[in-house]
């Protein structure tokens, strides 16, 4: 059996889609994030065009990016975008969960990144939390949080699944599932 990859999948999609962004609104208040940010793979040189593209008009030219290197594959020094480079560097004190954004005449802009294999509810969730403004909470806090929320969630559908797989089972006060038989009839109570 033979297969084939095409590696260049992840570069046509990326260059074809709009960037997964969420901002925070122009205000006073200074966060700790300025937004988040959820590519559609770990390919920054497939992925950072869009997402330059999409950050020009609001925020201005954007000449260089920094990432931590544990969530990306290949780390280019430079992004070739629209008859410029961007230039891309990486700090392992950097958040591994943050993208800085640098720009010569604008400023710095720090966003969250959302793991492209985020459940899209999961995503919506911290594109939120990312955007609200004044937050003090840091890249790393909120998919901690995240990942606390994913996990009970996934217990709840988990015993939801059992209840229903169970048809809908009687519970013991202890926990313990019983049978209909070791119910009470009506009228009889617990011997």
């Amino acid at each position: 059996m033979t297969t084939t990859l095409d590696r260049t999948a992840s570069r046509d999609l990326a260059a074809e889609s709009p960037a997964r962004l969420s901002l925070t609104p122009k205000t006073t208040l200074a966060g700790q994030l300025d937004g988040a940010w959820w590519p559609r793979s770990r390919d920054l040189e497939a992925e950072l065009p869009a997402l330059a593209a999409a950050l020009d008009e609001p925020w201005g030219r954007i000449t260089r990016v920094t990432v931590n290197p544990t969530r990306w594959h290949v780390i280019p020094h430079t992004v070739p975008m629209a008859g410029r480079l961007l230039h891309v560097g990486w700090f392992t004190e950097q958040d591994p969960d943050k993208l800085i954004l640098l720009s010569y005449t604008v400023g710095r802009w720090d966003l969250l990144v959302i793991p492209p294999e985020t459940e899209p509810a999961a995503a919506a969730r911290l594109m939120a939390a990312a955007a609200i403004p004044g937050s003090a909470l840091t890249a790393g806090v909120l998919m901690a949080n995240e990942a606390v929320i994913g996990r009970g969630i996934r217990d709840a559908r988990r015993r939801e699944a059992t209840w229903e797989g169970e048809g809908g089972s009687c519970m013991s006060p202890f926990g313990n599932p019983m049978d209909r038989s070791t119910l009470p009839l009506p009228g009889i109570g617990w011997r």
